[in-house]
């Protein structure tokens, strides 16, 4: 019931009637959630930039003083060449500058996931224990394309989704190859425990975000490991993001606007409450349905506290660039990105 005020008590009872017979249920009292406070603070950091275009593409949040954030930033050396970085780390006094390795050579890391601080993934092939980075083997089935994101429920139940339709699976011994139905770049994925029916639920969204308006919405059945296309109806653009609570509402967004539902048996998606267009929303995550957070375009920062939805753009905007991904943990979000030619964190704090 979308009309409910935030912090009420409601009473429900079910009547059904029949002919001359009429049944009622047990009265039931509920309370709402209330609202979050919109008032955070905003902190700033750039990286890089000397002699490269840098971007920061994804962030991990272990808590306020363990961050990562990945992507590619150069820093010119003593003799004055451009050096490629891969990572950031903040300790909760300063920014490391990071080169994380595989077989000897650097590369860009596109995303980042985070279990505890001692069990940390680096894209597919690098994951860390606290103390060292250890190198994974990468077989044929994750070569040959881009790893966009990275979800999973524990180190032996990984899921890790990409360019051209890829989506792989993890058991912690081996990977498996998940048939997609699409050959579109799989953007985000997401996945909740459906309190209700006892199973996780797993979306993904697809679509290439710069050359054509196509989009699918994927259910990854965790169980048989088959995809599900879902309907999109009536989304008209691109789709780079989703986060939902299951059995409660399901959020998508991308190009197209910022779209909700209730259930995922419903025919359409609707125009989210938390839309504000301004600029396209990229990523979208939450702590709850109270407590939600958009990032994008230009530098928008959206946050829902269950009832209205507030844009920091004023003070998080970026004159040539735009945010790639948020991650969220308590009363603090961290936005990354680029501000082009620097990468660009920001952090706000409640």
């Amino acid at each position: 019931i979308d009309s409910l005020l935030p912090n009420r008590n409601y009473k429900f009872k079910a009547i059904t009637q029949s002919q001359n017979q009429q049944m009622e249920s047990n009265e039931l009292s509920v309370t709402t959630m209330d609202t979050t406070s919109h008032n955070f603070t905003w902190q700033t950091f750039t990286f890089g930039g000397q002699g490269g275009s840098s971007t920061l593409f994804d962030v991990a949040i272990i808590n306020e003083n363990d961050i990562w954030a990945v992507g590619e930033m150069y820093v010119y050396d003593s003799t004055g060449s451009p050096v490629l970085y891969n990572a950031v780390h903040w300790d909760g006094q300063e920014w490391d500058l990071k080169r994380i390795l595989y077989g000897g050579w650097i590369w860009t890391i596109k995303t980042i996931f985070a279990f505890s601080a001692n069990d940390i993934w680096f894209s597919a092939f690098v994951r860390y224990d606290g103390q060292n980075f250890i190198e994974l083997p990468i077989p044929p089935i994750l070569t040959g394309w881009t790893i966009n994101k990275i979800w999973g429920t524990s180190s032996n139940d990984l899921y890790v989704v990409g360019n051209n339709g890829n989506i792989a699976h993890y058991n912690g011994t081996s990977w498996t190859k998940i048939e997609s139905g699409t050959d579109l770049n799989v953007n985000d994925i997401w996945g909740d425990f459906n309190q209700e029916t006892g199973k996780w639920e797993i979306l993904a969204v697809a679509s290439n975000m710069f050359s054509s308006f196509d989009r699918a919405i994927l259910s990854i059945d965790p169980a048989t490991r088959k995809v599900t296309q879902l309907s999109s109806q009536p989304i008209g653009g691109t789709l780079s993001s989703v986060w939902f609570m299951s059995n409660y509402k399901y959020f998508v967004t991308g190009g197209a606007g910022n779209f909700e539902k209730h259930n995922l048996s419903d025919t359409n998606w609707k125009t989210s409450i938390i839309s504000i267009l301004r600029y396209s929303i990229l990523k979208i995550r939450g702590n709850t349905l109270n407590d939600m957070f958009g990032a994008g375009g230009g530098g928008e920062v959206l946050h829902f506290n269950g009832i209205t939805t507030k844009s920091y753009f004023n003070t998080t905007k970026l004159s040539n660039g735009n945010y790639y991904s948020i991650a969220i943990k308590d009363n603090l979000i961290i936005a990354v990105g680029e501000e082009s030619p620097t990468a660009v964190l920001i952090i706000g704090r409640r």
